[in-house]
């Protein structure tokens, strides 16, 4: 009895449709993806073990780069609370300073880097156009001229009643007397209890503080075998 042949069939899949699938996803994530933006202000802090995150809200930040410059910026989600910033220095320093100039205080990811006499010029310039300019800085090696003290002063008051998160982050080249005079600051203000921003590192292998964090893990038994 002759055998029954069964016809081959061919082995080739069409793979233009899950080609445009692909393509379509790339392009999505690349259109979607948002990119970390570079930041207004380059230093390079300290480094330190310490893992424990920021807290970024109704934040306050205090920096200073290597050349001891010092800037005062406030965390873009207390929009009520940099208007009130803006208002109480205008006030209390006679700065005539105009609705739109208040409002380039309030705009997102600005910060104030120059002493009161130009801050009225400095509010009046656009982000592209501060790019690349070389500010002065607030006054803080004065100890009867430290202009932080009057940012600082309006800072706690506007954050009356709620957390205000304040940081300090510091160029690890900066000269100790810009430091001396952002404590000065907030020791006028009452304000003892501040966070830094540091680099984290690994802890050193042998150190106390590895052995502190092993005896740590044994004990809340997350150590393996």
């Amino acid at each position: 009895m002759p055998k029954i042949k069964i016809p081959r069939k061919s082995t080739h899949i069409d793979m233009t449709a899950m080609c445009d699938v692909a393509f379509l996803l790339l392009s999505f994530f690349i259109l979607a993806t948002q990119f970390k933006p570079a930041e207004a202000l380059e230093v390079t802090p300290p480094t330190s073990v310490s893992n424990k995150v920021a807290e970024l809200k109704d934040a306050v930040l205090i920096t200073f780069d290597k050349d001891g410059k010092v800037y005062f910026q406030v965390s873009d989600d207390a929009v009520d609370e940099k208007r009130d910033i803006i208002e109480a220095v205008n006030t209390s320093k006679n700065l005539n300073l105009t609705d739109q100039e208040k409002n380039m205080f309030a705009f997102s990811g600005s910060y104030v880097g120059v002493p009161f006499s130009q801050l009225k010029s400095y509010l009046q310039k656009t982000p592209e156009q501060l790019a690349g300019t070389n500010l002065a800085g607030i006054p803080v090696t004065d100890t009867l001229n430290n202009e932080l003290t009057e940012w600082m002063r309006a800072a706690v008051a506007a954050f009356q009643g709620k957390k205000m998160n304040l940081m300090v982050k510091g160029d690890n080249n900066a000269k100790y007397p810009s430091f001396k005079g952002v404590i000065d600051a907030f020791k006028k203000n009452d304000q003892m209890k501040f966070s830094m921003i540091t680099n984290t590192e690994g802890v050193p292998q042998g150190s106390e503080l590895e052995k502190v964090n092993l005896q740590k893990a044994r004990a809340a038994g997350t150590t393996t075998h």
